[in-house]
């Protein structure tokens, strides 16, 4: 999928052709603000996994008793190196 690099003031200027370039083109903005990313705008193109789908697939599927462990060790891994989000209230 392209990528095109851009201010968040020209995004502003021209909203309406970024959103036909991500729709129609699939280009992906990344919006610099301060020189900085802060941003995107994209296509709604991505499959996004929810924890409920991942949850229903996984009940249907037989691992082998290795495989599973090897899966579970991993989730537990990924677990602990996320962060929680930060309150935005604060």
């Amino acid at each position: 999928m392209p990528k095109k690099i851009i201010s968040v003031t020209e995004a502003a200027r021209n909203f309406a052709d970024c959103v036909n370039h991500a729709h129609y083109e699939n280009v992906t903005f990344v919006l610099l603000k301060h020189g900085q990313p802060f941003a995107r705008l994209g296509p709604d193109t991505e499959k996004i996994c929810l924890g409920r789908e991942l949850a229903e697939a996984l009940s249907t599927t037989q691992l082998p008793d290795a495989e599973a462990r090897a899966w579970r060790r991993d989730l537990q891994k990924a677990r602990k190196s996320l962060k929680s989000p930060k309150d935005k209230g604060q």
